[in-house]
């Protein structure tokens, strides 16, 4: 088993070659909108799962996750390749690329919170006209209707039962 640090210092130079073939070397045009946005590699160093985001060609088309990941699949060869010869390591990790799901997590996440704090301002505005239904201090103060200020039902100030 390597050394957790030494895992996450491959899987970080296995994503920055992984992306650079991907912008430079790999001529797919399903790859061109394909950004890799985090690698994780195993324990032993066999394996390396890098996470990947697609954009639309322009901000109202929804992207191609299908071609992408056709293109990802189509290219794994040739970027294992080329892992192989930017790291150095003696067993080049198998590649398998994951649809990263975080940004839209994160979309929707910001969605509940705006939608959260629109209601919070709605009971915020609501409370500030809202009237109390009887007195305006509906609690009974001391002094008032009981002459030694205490409370009738549990006795008075002193802890003597009435």
């Amino acid at each position: 088993m390597a050394d957790p640090a030494r895992a996450q210092r491959l899987a970080k130079r296995i994503s920055s070659i992984v992306a650079s073939a991907i912008a430079h070397d790999i001529k797919d045009p399903r790859l061109a909108h394909v950004t890799i946005t985090d690698a994780r590699v195993t324990g032993d160093l066999h394996d390396a799962t890098l996470f990947y985001t697609v954009m639309g060609e322009t901000l109202d088309t929804e992207p191609d996750y299908e071609a992408a990941a056709a293109g990802l699949a189509k290219a794994t060869g040739v970027l294992r390749s080329k892992v192989g010869a930017g790291t150095g390591v003696r067993f080049t990790p198998t590649l398998t690329f994951v649809l990263d799901t975080v940004p839209d997590a994160a979309r929707h996440m910001e969605e509940l919170v705006a939608r959260a704090r629109a209601s919070d301002e709605l009971v915020a505005r609501r409370a500030a006209e809202a009237r109390p239904a009887g007195e305006s201090d509906p609690y009974r103060a001391p002094g008032h209707g009981d002459p030694d200020g205490g409370d009738p039902d549990r006795g008075d100030e002193d802890g003597d039962q009435a």
